[in-house]
């Protein structure tokens, strides 16, 4: 059961991108550089200064030891690992002294995500542009529908809430967030009559400025490890911290998708028939 505080500190990143086409209009789900997936997600902390502090600290330890003296992303001019952690900038030995925070932290972390299958919204742009000639797709639509869909049932307990987007590009798409998040809350209020007017801050930002995005981007890239690649040692390593994750594209079982609890966990074995990797 979720206890309500007076304030929840969301961290909110993504995995994979909203690409469908090239720039010449040539479908490109999947091929290099272009994911099959997209996710949405966020990481839940209740004290952020405690994680964030204990990074900060890695950080300054694994700079100081000769042994990563010469990695390149170790380097401040290259600003990836030097500034700040980031999955996949990270070489192995860095992501491994991470995730072993990550892990010990598990159990004051609520990760949720959803997820989207590309070739399925690939289908719906397609076939809304049979009806209108006009209607050309946007990776932003894709993912102001993400924030849409993965706050609908988290803004409606307690008072107060501080939402950390990862900075997208150079564009400021404060308010296209703060119209998605509106939109969710008042979806939630009408589907139960319940009444509830929380005070939400949106507040752009990068990993380098705050730690839960570190944070969420490495729980982002585990799903994605998962996903992509059929690899779930990332996913089962960090598993009591996986909250719920809503793979909106997986109508196996239900049209609404497919739901993974604690009490239903996220496996490998659980994508077998829904994703078929290439080895």
């Amino acid at each position: 059961m979720k206890l309500s505080v007076s304030k929840r500190y969301y961290f909110v990143d993504e995995a994979g991108d909203g690409t469908l086409f090239s720039r010449r209009g040539k479908i490109i789900i999947g091929q290099e550089g272009c994911s099959r997936f997209f996710m949405l997600g966020f990481v839940d902390l209740l004290d952020p200064s405690i994680i964030t502090g204990e990074l900060a600290q890695l950080r300054q330890e694994l700079l100081a030891d000769p042994y990563f003296q010469t990695i390149p992303s170790m380097q401040p001019h290259r600003r990836k690992t030097a500034l700040y952690f980031h999955a996949k900038d990270d070489i192995p030995e860095v992501r491994w002294e991470v995730f072993k925070i990550l892990r010990r932290h598990s159990d004051k972390i609520r990760f949720l995500a959803v997820i989207r299958d590309k070739r399925e919204v690939l289908s719906y742009v397609l076939q809304r542009n049979e009806n209108d000639s006009a209607y050309r797709y946007h990776p932003n639509e894709l993912y102001d529908y993400m924030v849409r869909r993965l706050f609908k049932n988290m803004l409606h307990k307690d008072d107060e809430y501080d939402i950390f987007f990862a900075a997208r590009g150079k564009s400021d798409r404060t308010k296209a967030l703060q119209t998605a998040l509106q939109t969710a809350r008042q979806r939630f209020a009408e589907q139960w009559g319940v009444s509830h007017e929380p005070t939400i801050h949106i507040i752009p930002s990068t990993p380098a400025q705050t730690g839960g995005l570190q944070v969420a981007d490495y729980f982002l890239w585990a799903l994605q490890r998962l996903y992509e690649r059929g690899e779930d040692r990332y996913v089962l390593y960090l598993q009591p911290a996986f909250r719920f994750i809503h793979d909106i594209d997986d109508t196996r079982n239900a049209r609404y998708g497919m739901y993974y609890t604690r009490k239903k966990p996220l496996t490998l074995e659980a994508l077998k028939g829904r994703i078929t990797w290439q080895k």
